[in-house]
């Protein structure tokens, strides 16, 4: 134990003694200041050291780190207001304030992008077509109000009550997406029927509402009663907040306890409202959205190969009239190979592609391409081209051969990942045996072997396969690279914690040395090892259908998650301008007590202060929080009180387009995608039997079969009222 009159000394009067041994480590001597060339030096590092000394006293924080002048200055910064932001609005710092003109500036260069964009446009289809396309229309409005509103900021010198152009900001995101145009088309679409279901929910919602208040408010009650009445139904409006939640459940079964705990037959009315709207309105609104949106991707890809089928025959019309009127052959009769080769050298295409279609075309001959012809070549565009792997190496030696042979088994991917998962077991075991062991008493010694040990397999796998595959070939596979990543980043992370740690030994714990010790990062890396697991999936026939159909939602669910986007942000602009500084800090407003006084399960108590609406980023976190809808009647009631009561409008419209549209859409289109993809992979595999090929198809070539093919009547007929086609005669 330290002696007491040791401890008692100045940190800087033990550090000058003996030769130095007494120092603590990475702290350096600050002795002779005050002589010597590096005088300088060793006094503003003394005075640094000093002033993050104090900042640490303040701060509650302990001293013991590095005290060289590098390390200081990490710290600082680490610790810094920009690095330690936070949305509490007891700890966040004054935010920065950029000056009037700066983001305006960026903001004028968006908008002469968008302007010229919508002139680009407009001269390209033409004034009829333009004034036809309410589309283009609103693009014009929109940018015209956002010129307007950017010069009058500029005017009162950024200080407007009021950016009217914030909310139109998504806009411009939405009409250049046409799955985003088609998508708010179907919600248009469905709102009437979604409104009649709403109708019976506010209605539900009245009629429960006044019930309880006839239940809680009669002159003879309980104690159940009386707190049913404070707490829940003290007023119409409290009462309609407290079933609206229960709708949701997110107050389950809080709002029922106090009069369940004194008569259980209370408990009747609230489960009759939580069946009847929960269950059975909420899950009728999903299957109307579901039954309105059923058939979306039909309609959806049936638009698509429309305008692909007219963009060909198009194309076949102008270079069949070019043949026409540069040889003796009717118009129409068909279109010479050599000039839809040399228009398919400009057109942009990726080279596997093209080079697809042109080996079609020259087995053609010299032969004019008939319509029918010309339209199956464009047939190649829905085919995922695969490419041939790389040729592997040849050896003379039979051992060689041998050995290629043997580590280019699928066998030896299955060796490989047997011993990624007895890595995963062992740090899971380890994690499970140390987890009552304080961190200063464990000892890593087995693990840290054993780590070796599986680093060194990674490491010999990425050289046999190397050898028995090439280097091109190696790195052809997507799950190759990961695993040689993976193995780089493992070796140079064990070889430094070799070199700083030493080799494990009985009783060796490596010591944190910042954030993260580099034994922790290895650990940390080596859980990345469960994502070789994946490539085991295609293997199995019922895995591969899921795993390929997930992945065709993912890409083709791209405009949903850009309307949810965009209804976030404008939510989070009008959330700003109405609840910005609202929320205080406790002590600084009779509305905001502190945690000790605060009731229990209130916005104070549970420490929800980050949740706010005082910058853009917090903005959205809070509306994640409530569009979850657990626990959001704490935010109800806290902004009720911090705003006023007007408060519940936004949040409940908010609940009604994130929580009630938004989600039971997307589970709508999840199930009509995933429906529709399992019956056709079914059926093509049941027809072919090689999932492998039906893996390789788009969307599109997947349900071709299933797809009208627009009739020559209705192809010639869109093309005739073309405003602006004219064939080369």
């Amino acid at each position: 134990m330290a002696d007491p009159q040791e401890e008692s000394k100045p940190l800087l009067s033990r550090v000058r003694g003996g030769s130095g041994r007494d120092r603590p480590e990475g702290v350096p001597a600050c002795r002779s200041v005050q002589v010597g060339p590096g005088s300088t030096a060793r006094r503003d590092l003394c005075l640094d050291q000093a002033v993050v000394f104090i900042e640490d006293a303040i701060q509650y924080r302990s001293i013991n780190h590095r005290m060289d002048a590098s390390s200081l200055w990490l710290y600082r910064w680490y610790y810094s207001s920009l690095c330690q932001c936070t949305a509490d609005v007891r700890y966040r710092p004054v935010p920065w304030e950029p000056p009037c003109g700066l983001t305006e500036g960026l903001e004028a260069l968006c908008l002469l992008v968008f302007a010229a964009d919508v002139s680009v446009k407009s001269y390209l289809v033409g004034w009829a077509q333009f004034r036809k396309n309410p589309w283009l229309l609103a693009y014009l409005m929109v940018l015209v109000v956002s010129l307007m509103d950017w010069i009058v900021s500029l005017s009162l010198v950024c200080h407007e009550p009021l950016r009217v152009r914030r909310p139109l900001r998504p806009f411009f995101l939405m009409q250049n997406s046409s799955m985003m145009k088609k998508t708010l088309k179907c919600i248009r679409r469905s709102l009437p029927e979604m409104a009649s279901v709403g109708l019976l929910l506010a209605i539900h919602l009245c009629l429960f509402t006044m019930f309880g208040m006839l239940l809680f408010t009669s002159e003879k009650q309980d104690a159940g009663q009386d707190k049913e009445r404070l707490t829940y139904f003290r007023n119409l409006p409290e009462a309609l907040t407290s079933l609206l939640v229960l709708l949701t459940t997110a107050n389950n079964p809080d709002v029922m306890i106090p009069a369940y705990s004194k008569n259980r037959a209370y408990a009747i009315f609230f489960i009759a409202f939580t069946l009847i709207g929960s269950l059975f309105l909420m899950n009728l609104l999903t299957a109307i959205i579901y039954n309105q949106f059923r058939g979306y991707l039909m309609k959806s890809l049936q638009t698509s190969l429309l305008r692909r089928r007219l963009g060909t025959r198009a194309a076949y019309k102008v270079l069949s009239s070019v043949t026409a009127a540069g040889e003796a052959h009717p118009e129409g009769v068909g279109v010479k190979p050599q000039d839809f080769l040399h228009v398919l050298q400009k057109v942009q295409l990726d080279g596997d592609h093209k080079q697809a279609i042109m080996e079609k075309v020259r087995s053609h001959g010299g032969d004019l391409l008939s319509a029918d012809e010309f339209q199956k070549l464009f047939d190649e565009f829905d085919k995922r081209v695969i490419k041939e792997p790389p040729l592997r190496p040849e050896y003379r030696s039979p051992f060689l051969r041998s050995a290629q042979f043997v580590f280019s088994h699928r066998y030896f991917d299955y060796l490989g990942n047997f011993m990624a998962l007895g890595n995963l077991v062992t740090i899971c075991v380890f994690l499970v045996l140390d987890a009552d062991v304080p961190p200063e008493d464990r000892d890593d010694f087995v693990l840290g072997i054993l780590n070796f040990v599986f680093i060194l397999y990674y490491l010999l796998e990425l050289l046999l396969k190397v050898l028995a595959l090439g280097l091109r070939g190696y790195l052809a596979h997507p799950s190759n690279v990961f695993d040689g990543l993976l193995t780089v980043v493992l070796l140079v992370l064990e070889i430094s914690t070799l070199a700083v740690y030493r080799f494990p030994h009985p009783g060796w714990k490596p010591e944190m040395l910042g954030l993260l010790s580099l034994w922790d990062m290895t650990r940390l890396v080596n859980m990345l090892l469960v994502f070789r697991f994946l490539r085991i999936i295609p293997s199995m026939k019922l895995m591969a259908v899921v795993a390929s159909t997930i992945m065709d939602l993912i890409k083709n669910m791209r405009a949903f998650g850009g309307i949810l986007v965009v209804v976030y942000y404008v939510f989070a602009i009008v959330g700003i301008s109405l609840f910005r500084g609202v929320v205080v800090a406790p002590g600084n407003s009779s509305l905001a007590p502190v945690n000790g006084s605060a009731p229990c399960g209130s916005f104070e108590q549970l420490e929800y202060w980050a949740n706010n609406f005082d910058d853009f980023a917090a903005a959205l976190v809070t509306l994640w929080n409530v569009m979850v809808v657990n626990n959001w009647q704490v935010f109800l009631d806290a902004f009720r009180r911090y705003a006023g009561p007007w408060s519940k409008v936004y949040f409940v419209l908010w609940w009604l387009v994130s929580s009630v549209i938004w989600v039971n859409l997307f589970l709508a289109l999840i199930l009509e995608n995933f429906l529709h993809k399992w019956d056709r992979r079914s059926h093509l595999q049941s027809l072919t039997g090689d999932s492998e090929a039906t893996s390789q198809m788009t969307v599109e070539l997947l349900f071709r079969d299933v797809l009208e093919e627009p009739t020559e009547e209705e192809l010639m007929e869109k093309l005739s009222h073309h405003p602006h086609l004219q064939l080369c005669r």
